[in-house]
């Protein structure tokens, strides 16, 4: 094993280190008031090229892979983004990026890629229902087809983006599920314009993530072009999850972000602050241990994602250790930003202080993109051999 980055790697997280720190907190304490996206980072983030780091060179990516863009989120993000502009990368260079580098047709590449890496064009992905969840075989919104193309209806619920996306991944059924010989059968992937006849959508107040709007989406006999198909007709489950797979990688990076920024808040304060006898707070073992053992617990799934990340840079199986990156990154983060806010104690109430935004957002996380309790499903039937429990 080789733990050290190459000169390329350096680089590249040397760049993102100073962007992240141009847009910092300060920047991101007015997007969380105002609800804002961050158009300004991100166009920043595309002119240097980090957007598309690892989308094919042929349409304007890097070239390069998964741990690469781990570093680059994890770099950006710990200048005081945090968690939020993980999600960023999710809409764009995953569910957009990956998704048509891997299964669109060349036209679709030529299209959307070189825009996507540019910063031209923002995407974003229908894929939960109200009554599927997290059991996506279980999804009713229907493409009919009709003459080259379909006519798409149902509703979507938590998509991520859609104001500010030009275009959206639509996952739907394309045979009827008691038509099918199975489960798996009949689910077919979209790229369709958000702007058009049919789809609307409508915002969900809530608890964090304030930079990027959740939304209902609505889907009234929308037309579907058959150049729009992406992927295979009624095969896309298995494509879906390499699209959402790499998606676990994105996310623990983003926590890592927010653990190490929340770790430099805190810790900047406890050497500062005094209360008793005049010696610093951080000299308390009461200050120091809880801050030592959730940083100990998010250096493993650090270390942990950047396995996966290059296990599936190798094209090997990666599915295990992303998860676990996943879990223990998702109660790691909330830990160690609760502890720095603790550390400050009222002050860190405050919203100036940028923890409460931190830990409003990493929330999410426990449930998001996949939720604890399935990934511990996942580690007890497929690591521990155990009988599937669900």
């Amino acid at each position: 094993m080789d733990f050290a980055l190459t000169a390329e790697q350096e680089l590249i997280s040397e760049t993102a280190r100073k962007i992240g720190e141009r847009y910092g907190l300060d920047y991101w304490y007015a997007l969380d008031k105002d609800k804002a996206f961050p158009t300004e980072m991100w166009r920043a983030i595309c002119e240097a090229g980090l957007a598309g780091v690892a989308l094919p060179e042929e349409h304007g990516g890097g070239g390069l892979g998964m741990l690469e863009l781990a570093l680059v989120i994890e770099n950006l993000a710990a200048g005081g983004a945090g968690a939020t502009l993980a999600q960023v990368f999710m809409l764009n260079p995953i569910f957009g990026g990956v998704a048509i580098a891997r299964y669109g047709t060349e036209a679709q590449k030529r299209d959307m890629l070189g825009r996507l890496c540019r910063g031209e064009l923002n995407f974003c992905m229908a894929l939960t229902e109200p009554d599927a969840g997290t059991n996506t075989l279980e999804v009713k919104t229907f493409a009919r087809a009709e003459g080259n193309g379909w006519r798409l209806n149902g509703r979507k619920i938590w998509i991520t983006g859609v104001p500010d996306a030009g275009k959206m991944l639509v996952v739907a059924r394309t045979k009827r599920l008691e038509d099918s010989a199975r489960k798996t059968d009949g689910l077919t992937m979209f790229m369709v314009d958000v702007k058009r006849e049919g789809l609307g959508h409508a915002p969900i107040e809530k608890h964090g993530t304030n930079t990027l709007a959740s939304c209902n989406v609505y889907f009234d006999e929308v037309r579907v072009d058959g150049s729009e198909l992406v992927g295979t007709l009624h095969g896309g489950w298995s494509e879906l999850l390499d699209v959402l797979n790499t998606e676990r990688i994105v996310t623990v990076a983003g926590l890592v972000a927010s653990g190490r920024l929340a770790t430099r808040l805190g810790v900047a304060y406890a050497k500062e602050r005094k209360v008793f006898r005049g010696t610093p707070i951080g000299a308390y073992q009461g200050i120091q241990f809880p801050l030592a053992q959730a940083h100990a617990e998010l250096e493993c799934a650090r270390l942990m994602n950047y396995k996966a990340a290059t296990l599936h840079d190798q094209g090997k199986a990666y599915g295990s250790e992303a998860n676990v990156a996943k879990l223990i990154a998702a109660q790691a983060a909330p830990a160690l930003i609760d502890r720095a806010m603790q550390t400050m104690g009222g002050m860190g109430f405050a919203r100036e202080s940028h923890l409460e935004r931190l830990l409003r957002d990493v929330r999410l996380f426990r449930f998001a993109p996949i939720s604890e309790e399935m990934i511990l499903n996942f580690i007890a039937q497929h690591d521990l051999g155990l009988p599937r429990s669900y």
